[in-house]
């Protein structure tokens, strides 16, 4: 597990211990600082580990206009890419373990429904960093589409590559977590409200990991996934000349 708070993290890590014989290692990393994501990279790739399966999950949510530690927008470094690096990091090894196993590899995106909520354009590659137009539901939407583009254009180099890993992504539902915070800024009765109506209809945990789960499944990549079945998304999640600009600028931003 990469987690961003180390002592929460091997709580987690001691509760899962607990239930399952199942091996589990914490180790810190913060997705909105690509020094930390090559670090924990690096630790993992050195330690000698394998790796079948990498689920990028983290995010942030409708916040503030905020630079990262490598001064670029906060939702865009963290939730794209933070896990564009990490897997760009890691592929080697997913690549060496799929070929030497000869089981097939799976990267999950975790995205969301707010990919249909992003700016007109899609992704602003020359306004990333533009506070002046910053709106913070369309550049949540923006990152997500970008999740959803990034394991596009993963599956199409994996099959010209003829190597055995799927990629795909997924709206896990809208569920009841400290995700909501920035929504309502200032804090305000409408947050407090929200919050117990959340608990209410909402998905839990539990039930927000189910498509995580149902997405490892065996021969479909390329795919978006909501409530544990196949969904549509829009058409700019489809354009692959754009899922091919992202992969470029992508690129350009962690050299």
């Amino acid at each position: 597990m990469g987690v961003r708070n180390l002592a929460a993290g091997k709580q987690v890590q001691e509760a899962i211990i607990k239930e399952t014989p199942a091996k589990v290692d914490a180790l810190e990393l913060d997705l909105s600082s690509m020094a930390s994501v090559r670090k924990f990279a690096s630790d993992f790739n050195s330690s000698g580990r394998s790796l079948n399966l990498l689920i990028n999950n983290a995010g942030i949510m409708m916040t503030p206009f905020l630079l990262s530690k490598d001064n670029k927008e906060l939702q865009f470094a963290t939730n794209h890419l933070g896990h564009f690096l990490l897997t760009h990091l890691l592929l080697d090894n997913m690549k060496k373990t799929a070929r030497k196993s000869k089981k097939e590899g799976r990267i999950v995106n975790v995205s969301s429904e707010a990919h249909r909520v992003t700016y007109p354009e899609g992704i602003r590659f020359d306004k990333i960093n533009d506070e002046k137009q910053y709106s913070k539901y369309q550049a949540y939407g923006q990152s997500k589409l970008a999740n959803i583009l990034h394991a596009n254009e993963l599956t199409r180099q994996l099959k010209e590559e003829g190597i055995d890993i799927t990629a795909n992504s997924l709206h896990p539902g809208v569920i009841s977590t400290n995700l909501f915070r920035h929504i309502f800024t200032p804090p305000s009765f409408a947050e407090g409200f929200v919050s117990k109506l959340s608990s209410l209809l909402l998905k839990n945990v539990q039930q927000g990991a189910a498509t995580t789960c149902y997405v490892q499944v065996t021969g479909v990549s390329g795919a978006y996934f909501s409530d544990s079945n196949l969904a549509k998304t829009t058409e700019l999640a489809k354009d692959m000349d754009l899922a091919k600009r992202l992969w470029d600028f992508s690129i350009k931003l962690i050299k």
